[in-house]
């Protein structure tokens, strides 16, 4: 399994860090040791993931000779709130940690997030390594620095940029993921061959099947694609005032379903797979992409498994959820839509009754909810 260990380098300057991927990560102290300078780190984890993988983690610290504490919290979206966010500093209070103590966020996106934002607010600054364990986290939320807690308002709405000093995506975790938790990954997968990488988007319709079956060569090939892709978008454009924002594909219609539903009843990944397919009808409607483009988007996500259809919230409720959107400039909502496959642009031309028809669009099935 050596041969199918990569890395990657985000560049940031002086706050540059690798991302390495492969399997069997977990057990490498090789990796993680030169980060940690004080002999004594917290693992921030959760209910489901601790079971599993925490005391693989522990054991590789421990042997070089680093003393670990650790926290774990409830699972699911519903919990990335400031209660159990105080959970984490209690913990790190307690356990008297230093601004040098490191943080490790061990787990999936909520994970990654609530621990990234602890250590930004901490003694207004920690050490912080993402450990992500899910597909999703893997490919998006571990690497670029995004840091958040929900508000019943809004997703993601409290948080910071703050980057991490290592990433660490050990792809033999994803064998404990759930198939729905998997198909939810892919979903992300996706947007980055939507957005910028038309011969990636090509690859992944011809190798589905294999990320489906967790084939491990498929998966390291897709994470460090997708990686790739979101290191070159972050060096250029780290706090999101330009092209970074073309990484939110879907996620304004997505963010809108999240919050209307009720956080944790649709993953991240579902609701972004329907807010891009959103998306794409209203790219349609401004006759930038064709019908056949539409489908061939549609298909992709229908073989992933993941809902291509999104709730009956409502046009009003939709809007009103996506009017907290971090793209609204002005009072002017701003869309991520598609030009090609492979060609994203951000844009406000969409008039709110285009925007309104292509909710409908997608909210008309009747599986709808």
């Amino acid at each position: 399994m050596q041969s199918l260990i990569q890395t990657l380098e985000l560049d940031l300057g002086e706050r540059s860090y690798p991302i390495h991927i492969g399997p069997d990560l977990l057990e490498r102290a090789d990796l993680l040791l030169p980060f940690i300078k004080q002999k004594k780190v917290v693992v921030v984890s959760n209910e489901t993931v601790a079971p599993l993988y925490l005391g693989r983690l522990c054991e590789t610290l421990a042997s070089g000779g680093i003393a670990v504490h650790s926290v774990v919290l409830p699972d699911g979206e519903k919990f990335k709130t400031w209660e159990t966010l105080n959970l984490i500093f209690d913990a790190l209070l307690t356990e008297r940690c230093e601004r040098n103590t490191v943080l490790i966020a061990l787990g999936g996106g909520v994970i990654g997030d609530m621990g990234g934002f602890a250590a930004a607010c901490y003694q207004r600054g920690m050490p912080f390594i993402q450990v992500p364990t899910t597909l999703l986290s893997q490919v998006d939320s571990s690497v670029g620095g995004k840091t958040a807690i929900n508000h019943p308002m809004g997703k993601n709405m409290i948080g910071a940029f703050y980057q991490p000093r290592l990433v660490l995506a050990d792809i033999s975790t994803l064998d404990t993921l759930s198939d729905r938790e998997l198909k939810a990954g892919l979903a992300e997968v996706v947007k980055y061959g939507l957005i910028r990488d038309p011969e990636f988007f090509d690859w992944l319709e011809l190798n589905l099947d294999k990320l489906l079956a967790r084939d491990k060569a498929a998966l390291v090939y897709a994470v460090q694609r997708s990686c790739a892709n979101k290191a070159e978008v972050v060096a250029a454009d780290e706090r999101e005032s330009g092209e970074r924002a073309l990484l939110n594909l879907g996620h304004t219609f997505g963010h809108a379903i999240e919050t209307g539903m009720g956080y944790g009843e649709w993953l991240h990944g579902e609701a972004v797979s329907a807010g891009t397919l959103i998306a794409a009808e209203l790219s349609c409607a401004l006759g930038w992409i064709n019908a056949a483009t539409v489908a061939r988007i549609e298909g992709i996500f229908v073989r992933a498994g993941l809902p291509v259809w999104a709730p009956r919230l409502g046009v009003e409720r939709y809007v009103e959820l996506m009017s907290h959107d971090k793209k609204v400039l002005d009072g002017k909502l701003r869309l991520v839509l598609l030009q090609a496959i492979g060609k994203a642009v951000v844009s406000d031309v969409a008039t709110p009754e285009q925007i309104a028809a292509a909710i409908e669009a997608r909210c008309t099935a009747a599986g709808c909810n």
